[in-house]
């Protein structure tokens, strides 16, 4: 397990986790890094460590650059256990390291999670010499804990941005342009619209800190670093985070007996011929992760259901909870579905839509049983209207 060298004397040492598909509800299908750093200076500094079913993996790379019990820093930029849970693996092994970490909420959380070490609680504006570096600290709140801090090196140019600008994706090749842009570029956006859509206002004001640094890599938490597309995953935050989506549409359903989703297909094909480019989600096909992606960029949001049990399919409910947790802004929104006899399941969704925030652009559309195509027809023309 070999470290990397990403600029003289910083290493990349920590692990590949090749089989991750699942990370709190949000699908991984590339798997993941939990990316850990090594500064050899006068005093030897690792930022962050790693998720603790992978600290041999750590320790491992660590020890082929130097004998751990010499790290005199651990920097913990975030204190959820994928960053930090091998800090007491690797307090055993790095007896004499302090733990660095955000005041007040990186020393509390740490200290609730692992107990009493040697800490030293930093701020914002704080630095720390480590010989021929030094590093500055940032705390980025709620980007996406309480505790967020990044770590920036004047003397490298390096930005170690922990969870921002990061990505859920395993690769070999740990540079930007060492893979597909598209491919990395997409799994950054993934991994926004599913853990940092709820905290734009805070990313905006990270973004702004952060402009004041002179960035020619940025070390992530996770996935793939930044070396050579700065100034891409750069725009991309500040339009993300933004929350001013596009000019597009998204429909999302799921069917019973084809009913509900004749409709959405109906209202897909309205918004395609009013010029909109449109999404169209099956959730017994697509997992929700993967469709909020296209809600961080869609204006229109059409979401359907047919009723059971008096209620809105499970799946639905799944998919509409998981957007209201997330908190998407300047939407506009409608319900649509089919319904046997109660029909419930529509106004359900339109109540749902409306706890997201979303403006409701277009009265629910029931249809009763099987539609009919003059009922088809009338959906075109109130999607036409919108």
């Amino acid at each position: 397990m070999q470290a990397v060298e990403i600029k003289k004397g910083i290493y990349w040492v920590g692990a590949i986790d090749w089989s991750l598909r699942n990370f709190h509800g949000y699908s991984t299908n590339r798997g993941s890094t939990y990316n850990a750093y090594l500064i050899i200076d006068e005093k030897i500094t690792l930022i962050d460590t790693v998720k603790e079913g992978f600290a041999d993996e750590l320790l491992e790379r660590v020890s082929k650059i130097v004998d751990p019990a010499k790290i005199d820093y651990i920097i913990s930029s975030h204190v959820e256990r994928d960053h930090s849970g091998a800090i007491p693996f690797m307090m055993e092994h790095c007896p004499n390291a302090t733990i660095v970490t955000s005041l007040p909420n990186g020393l509390k959380g740490l200290t609730a999670y692992y107990g009493d070490y040697k800490y030293k609680g930093v701020k914002t504006g704080d630095s720390l010499n480590i010989g021929s570096r030094t590093l500055e600290f940032v705390t980025i709140p709620m980007l996406h804990w309480p505790d967020s801090m990044v770590t920036y090196c004047p003397e490298d140019k390096i930005l170690f941005s922990n969870d921002a600008f990061g990505q859920h994706f395993a690769s070999s090749s740990p540079f930007d342009d060492e893979n597909e842009f598209s491919v990395v570029l997409e799994e950054a956006k993934k991994y926004y619209a599913n853990i940092l859509m709820l905290y734009g206002r805070q990313a905006q004001q990270a973004c702004k800190a952060l402009a004041a640094f002179d960035i020619n890599m940025i070390a992530t938490g996770h996935g793939n670093i930044w070396r050579t597309h700065i100034a891409e995953i750069l725009a991309a935050y500040e339009k993300w985070s933004a929350n001013e989506p596009e000019e597009r549409a998204l429909v999302v359903f799921d069917s019973m007996w084809h009913s509900t989703e004749t409709m959405a297909k109906t209202i897909a094909e309205a918004f395609t011929q009013k010029g909109l480019p449109t999404k169209f989600y099956d959730l017994k096909e697509t997992h929700i992760s993967d469709i909020v992606v296209d809600v961080l960029t869609s204006k229109y949001i059409a979401v359907g259901s047919p009723t059971i049990n008096n209620t809105m399919l499970p799946t639905v409910a799944s998919f509409l909870c998981y957007l209201k947790g997330l908190s998407p802004k300047n939407r506009q929104a409608f319900a649509f579905g089919s319904y046997g006899w109660g029909g419930q399941s529509i106004a359900e969704v339109e109540d749902c839509l409306k706890a997201c925030g979303f403006d409701i652009c277009l009265e629910k559309i029931r249809i009763a049983n099987i539609p009919k195509q003059e009922q088809l027809d009338a959906i075109t023309e109130k999607v036409l209207a919108i």
